[in-house]
C-alpha cells in the first residue's frame, strides 16, 4: 500500500521539477492578440463584427519601411483593423490585415490537419442559437453537421460545437449552449 503512494509522490516530484514556467510578472498581459491577413478587409470585418460579435476598436496603417524593417512585409504597407471580443485590457484582440499591392493565396482549409500553422479560432458564445441567427443574416451557414452536442465528458452541461468558415475559409469554432 505504501509503495504505490511513494511511487506516485515521487512521480509528481519528478514531473513538477522538470516543468518550467515563465518568471512571474514577465508578461504585462496574459492576453494574446492574433493577426491574420485577409483577402477582403471589409468583408472580414463584417463577418467578425456582425456575424460573430466582435467590436471594431481601431484601425491603423503600418508604413512600408516599418513592415520591411521588422521582417513582416517585403516593403509593402499594411492596413490593420483591430477587433475586440470582450472589454477592457483583458479582451481578446483580432487584428485583420490587408497588405497593399498583394493577392495573398489561401491555404488548404478543408480540414484542420490540411496544413500546419494556426488552424482555427475557438470562441465561447452565450447562445449558439443567437450566434447562428446573426451569421445567417450575413449568409454564413455552419459546416458539416454543426451544431454538434458535445459529450459531458468534454464539457459540463449541454454545450454545442458549431464550425463556420470566415470569408477566407478559415474555420471558426463556436462553443456554447442553445437557448
Amino acid at each position: 500500500m505504501l509503495r504505490p503512494i511513494l511511487a506516485a509522490v515521487l512521480a509528481i516530484l519528478v514531473v513538477s521539477s522538470t516543468v518550467r514556467a515563465a518568471e512571474p510578472g514577465s508578461f504585462p498581459s496574459a492576453t494574446i492578440d492574433l493577426g491574420t491577413v485577409v483577402s477582403d478587409l471589409p468583408k472580414s470585418v463584417r463577418f467578425y463584427t456582425e456575424g460573430i460579435g466582435f467590436t471594431e476598436l481601431s484601425a491603423f496603417d503600418v508604413p512600408a519601411e516599418i513592415g520591411a524593417a521588422a521582417g513582416l512585409t517585403d516593403s509593402k504597407p499594411l492596413t490593420i483593423k483591430v477587433l475586440a471580443l470582450g472589454e477592457g485590457a483583458g479582451a481578446t484582440k483580432l487584428k485583420l490585415m490587408a497588405v497593399a499591392g498583394t493577392s495573398p493565396r489561401g491555404g488548404d482549409n478543408e480540414f484542420i490537419h490540411s496544413h500546419t500553422g494556426f488552424r482555427y479560432l475557438t470562441i465561447m458564445v452565450a447562445d449558439t442559437t443567437a450566434a447562428l441567427e446573426r451569421l445567417a443574416k450575413i449568409g454564413v451557414k455552419p459546416i458539416a453537421k454543426s451544431p454538434v452536442l458535445l459529450p459531458e465528458s468534454l464539457v459540463p452541461g449541454k454545450m454545442y460545437l458549431t464550425v463556420v468558415r470566415d470569408p477566407d475559409g478559415n474555420p471558426v469554432e463556436l462553443i456554447g449552449p442553445r437557448k
